[in-house]
């Protein structure tokens, strides 16, 4: 007896315009998106942030066991407790952990180890590995399939005019301990998700091209 899934007809997805001007569209979207650390405490619906996790949870995965789980949190005092965490580990690492050279290519970024953003965005998104599926079932490819569902998330957050901040803190595992989450979770990023402050600024940087980011064989 095959234990295969069932086969069903593929619906491929077909842009009202020519590819070519539907890549261009999305790229003239995505373009703007920015790690942005000045949020604003404007409220974001949960039905939405369902909507950008929903989309997250469509990306691939190895032999696709989706071992990814998005912890949402909008409660005050649990990102509370988030932050006097994570301000704790980013201090010890802007004091004691981070070489010279590091802290030196920061140092545009103007980071240090206040979180105080996380007190006012409305959402922070802890993504989470799971070591293995719910089932106890063996999980593949276990941080590259996190990390493209984790790229989504993002870019669905964007599409929807949202703004977000990719955070590792280092270690996480405090995470686990203040959410009552199972050892079968890794912590994997803390991601910051609202509206930018109506003053909030950004680095002017440039991407880099087309000719640095890609070789083509043709």
């Amino acid at each position: 007896m095959s234990n295969h899934a069932p086969q069903v007809k593929h619906h491929p997805y077909a842009p009202s315009k020519p590819a070519l001007d539907s890549a261009q569209d999305f790229y003239d979207v995505i373009s703007k998106r920015r790690t942005v650390r000045m949020f604003s405490d404007r409220e974001v619906p949960r039905s939405v942030i369902e909507s950008v996790i929903l989309a997250a949870g469509t990306a691939p995965s190895g032999a696709h066991k989706q071992p990814w789980r998005f912890v949402a949190i909008s409660n005050k005092e649990i990102k509370h407790k988030i932050r006097a965490a994570i301000e704790e580990v980013e201090t010890e690492f802007y004091e004691n952990r981070a070489s010279d050279r590091w802290l030196e290519d920061l140092e545009d970024f103007e980071t240090n180890a206040d979180k105080s953003y996380i007190d006012t965005v409305p959402w922070l998104i802890v993504v989470m590995a799971l070591r293995k599926t719910d089932e106890g079932d063996q999980v593949y490819y276990l941080n590259e399939s996190v990390g493209i569902a984790t790229g989504m998330l993002l870019t669905a957050a964007h599409h929807a005019g949202l703004a977000t901040l990719t955070h590792t803190p280092s270690p996480m595992n405090f995470l686990r301990e203040v959410l009552g989450r199972s050892e079968n979770e890794r912590p994997y990023m803390v991601i910051p998700m609202g509206y930018p402050a109506d003053d909030c600024t950004v680095p002017d940087l440039e991407r880099k091209s087309i000719d640095e980011i890609s070789v083509f064989v043709e």
